[in-house]
């Protein structure tokens, strides 16, 4: 995606890059559970994927941040609620 430009974005916010308390953590999904990344060249190129994906847009972005699920370990609200507030308290308009 480097050096593409697009009109309008649409970014779905998936629990791998995640704020929990006061850091972003990356998370890679194996199996049937989440694990953390604990490499360090990983985990700049997740935060690095996050940005390109942020920064693509020309006139607007919406960021859609799931709820989670409660009846599914793998989708805890836990994981994506953290996000929300986070974007939220820094001023992102909830639509």
């Amino acid at each position: 995606m480097q050096g593409l430009e697009l009109d309008w974005v649409c970014v779905t916010w998936d629990a791998d890059f995640r704020f929990a308390r006061t850091k972003w953590s990356g998370h890679s999904f194996k199996s049937s559970k989440w694990q953390n990344v604990n490499k360090d060249d990983r985990r700049t190129y997740l935060r690095n994927a996050y940005r390109v994906l942020l920064t693509r847009a020309r006139q607007g972005m919406v960021i859609c941040v799931p709820p989670g699920d409660e009846t599914d370990p793998t989708r805890a609200p836990a994981f994506y609620d953290p996000t929300f507030d986070y974007l939220e308290g820094v001023g992102l308009p909830v639509l």
